[in-house]
């Protein structure tokens, strides 16, 4: 059914695109055609599936402090500031004001193990997709977004911006851009978010979180800014099909290679909670340091677990 809604309303949907550039001149028709695809499918998405979530979750969440002032009853009791309170005798409060608007920042792992899908789509792809969901969703909230592309170095930066032409450039960057590095290094996006953005962002870090090393770094950007994690999953990575014969595994990043007997089940029972372990560990960092995350998986619908998130942001709140 949802995929019916979907085509009918590519049947439907007429948006002109930005005019043609330079860079849009040197991407080919192909790659035209799927940054087009996304960016009516979650132009849809945001428009008719998740109205509202977005601002239920992050309205008021980006918050200034601005005066301390006597409690009034009625006050909230946890914005008490005790020092004050022990100095003059009487409780005061710290005092916030809603900053105007929001900036979203999207950190994107465009490493080689995002070329891999055993689904319809790769990773990469269901990363592109993910980001234009969010960006859209910033957008229509009139927020700023921001991209940054990483691998094992930082490939691309683009500052943020509003607007409907500006969220078509960070889903031609994500899709159209070739890294350089082929390997996955998790600091030096939240090292770089750390230097360029000092003021707070929302930011979504989205990768398949294939790498190590990486848990300071976390912690010190989650002091900083509002972070989440969202996880990129593909099922054949957690699991392999049991009597398929000899399986030849290669790791994109490395290279490195393996043959892997089927038939074996102590052996895939083995690979399974290899696996298994390796999201456990994470899913339990994140959580430990107050790190949202969010499992999304590429054989499933994309907007589901993010308007779950939503929701979960939203009572949190």
């Amino acid at each position: 059914m949802f995929a019916s809604l979907i085509e009918n309303f590519f049947n439907r949907f007429r948006d002109t695109p930005p005019p043609a550039t330079e860079k849009t001149k040197e991407l080919s028709p192909e790659l035209l055609k799927k940054i087009r695809k996304i960016q009516i499918k979650t132009n849809y998405l945001v428009n008719d599936i998740m109205v509202g979530e977005y601002v239920s979750a992050f309205k008021g969440s980006g918050m200034e402090f601005s005066e301390v002032r006597e409690y009034i009853p009625g006050d909230d009791v946890r914005l008490i500031d005790w020092n004050v309170t022990a100095r003059m005798d009487r409780p005061f409060i710290k005092g916030f004001q809603e900053e105007r608007e929001l900036t979203v920042m999207l950190l994107v792992d465009i490493s080689s193990s995002g070329k891999f899908g055993s689904a319809i789509e790769t990773k990469g792809e269901v990363s592109a997709e993910i980001a234009s969901i969010l960006a859209f969703s910033a957008i229509k909230n009139n927020d700023k977004v921001g991209l940054i592309l990483f691998s094992d170095r930082i490939e691309s930066y683009i500052p943020p911006k509003k607007g409907r032409a500006h969220i078509w450039n960070v889903i031609r960057a994500i899709l159209s851009y070739s890294p350089k590095g082929k390997r996955t290094d998790l600091n030096l996006p939240l090292e770089f978010l750390l230097q360029v953005h000092k003021r707070k962002t929302s930011a979504f870090f989205i990768s398949d979180f294939q790498a190590t090393g990486y848990e300071k770094s976390m912690r010190l950007a989650r002091q900083k800014h509002d972070l989440a994690a969202m996880v990129i999953i593909d099922p054949r990575e957690q699991s392999l099909p049991l009597n398929s014969g000899i399986l030849h595994l290669e790791d994109a990043e490395t290279g490195e290679s393996t043959l892997v007997d089927t038939h074996n089940k102590d052996t895939i029972k083995q690979f399974e909670k290899i696996k298994a372990d390796e999201k456990k560990r994470l899913l339990n960092f994140l959580k430990l340091n107050g790190i949202d995350s969010v499992e999304i998986f590429t054989d499933q619908p994309l907007a589901d677990p993010i308007i779950r998130y939503f929701k979960f942001r939203e009572k949190k709140r």
